[in-house]
């Protein structure tokens, strides 16, 4: 690279830990292979990674961006598309104050203003979709960029097939650094070393199916031989703490409204149940872990339920509709945790779909395009 300007590059999306997560991933692996790199965030107003990208310790910048409302003919989104073209001149003026040679959107209200404006003024763009249903902001983008790097097969379906670069989505490297044993991890919960253990996280925020399918199987739990780490997420931390004060105490599970070290939760279990997010799915992959997928019917496109199949379709997950889960999802969870065969196929298969490396790849791939990039302003 003829100039001495050190490597920029901006990243743009967010809304969700499944969205934030990849990103900065992606940023870490830049920052390794590139430590002089210059990395700005661009999020959305009010949304999760106004918080989680300084925490990661990076620079972001907030656009008064935000989703469009349904139905689409609704007044309310006229007020949308300002904000989208007023989110759109403000990336205009932060790309001629930062000289980005690429830009990289992950998904979310952010990425599509950035990646319009920066395509606007010739930046090339990288899109990360993490799903296998591809969403609307990376679809309405795909055109715009230069390469999209997927994680699942048949996404020709909605980006052009000479763009598309398999990479697996990145996942949060302490998974993968940890060393601590299966009973070591139970101990850190304060559950028996020996016993076989359910993990079952719906969140950050936490899933209200998933919660009502373990209030409502409280006795099974309590009879069963297992042990089970709930993680109810926050906004529901307090309705259920009131609702098991009103029963006996189960003292083979751990009640946790947030799970901070994720990474002994995984070592713990011997099988998660989780809801089918892009970033989940990856991390259980990676680490073999089996699974019950129950996937959200509150996203769009229906995207979890299409993740969830692409490994339930290769038996490398069981899945469960969010509509059966209350009445079935424990009783599944606490027999299959008990068959050692099941449990093993499980992992022999998920294995399989595993991508390594992923952020490091995608980060090798931003770098040859501002290469490309500054070779041409040279």
């Amino acid at each position: 690279m003829e100039d001495n300007r050190p490597f920029r590059v901006i990243v743009s999306g967010g809304g969700t830990g499944g969205h934030i997560f990849p990103a900065v991933s992606i940023a870490n692996a830049i920052k390794k292979q590139h430590p002089e790199a210059e990395i700005l965030f661009v999020g959305a107003e009010g949304r999760m990674e106004m918080q989680r990208v300084p925490a990661a310790g990076y620079k972001i910048v907030g656009l008064p961006v935000r989703g469009l409302v349904r139905p689409l003919w609704s007044p309310k989104n006229f007020g949308v598309m300002m904000d989208f073209f007023k989110s759109k001149k403000m990336v205009k003026q932060i790309i001629r104050d930062f000289r980005p040679q690429v830009a990289v959107g992950v998904g979310g209200y952010a990425s599509a203003p950035t990646l319009n404006a920066a395509y606007s003024m010739g930046i090339p763009c990288l899109i990360q979709e993490q799903n296998s249903y591809a969403g609307v902001t990376n679809k309405s983008l795909a055109k715009k960029a230069q390469k999209v790097c997927v994680a699942y097969s048949g996404m020709e379906r909605f980006f052009p097939a000479d763009k598309i670069i398999m990479t697996g989505n990145p996942v949060r490297q302490n998974l993968l650094d940890n060393k601590t044993t299966k009973e070591e991890a139970r101990k850190s919960f304060g559950l028996d070393p020996d016993k076989k253990t359910v993990l079952i996280i719906g969140g950050s925020l936490g899933a209200r199916t998933m919660n009502e399918s373990v209030l409502a199987h409280l006795e099974d739990i309590r009879q069963s031989d297992v042990q089970i780490i709930w993680q109810t997420g926050k906004y529901y931390s307090q309705s259920i703490a009131e609702a098991l004060s009103k029963t006996d105490e189960v003292p083979n599970m751990k009640v946790m409204d947030f799970i901070s070290s994720m990474d002994n939760a995984y070592a713990a279990a011997d099988i998660v149940v989780s809801r089918a997010g892009a970033s989940s799915i990856s991390e259980l992959c990676l680490l073999g872990k089996p699974c019950i997928l129950v996937p959200s019917p509150n996203v769009a496109e229906d995207h979890q339920t299409k993740n969830a199949m692409a490994l339930s379709t290769k038996d490398a997950a069981i899945f469960i509709a969010d509509r059966d889960a209350k009445d079935a999802l424990i009783g599944v969870a606490l027999k299959t945790v008990a068959d050692d065969k099941k449990l093993a196929s499980l992992s022999e298969n998920v294995k399989k779909l595993t991508f390594h490396n992923s952020a490091d790849v995608i980060a090798e791939e931003v770098w040859k395009l501002a290469v490309e990039y500054k070779n041409k302003k040279d």
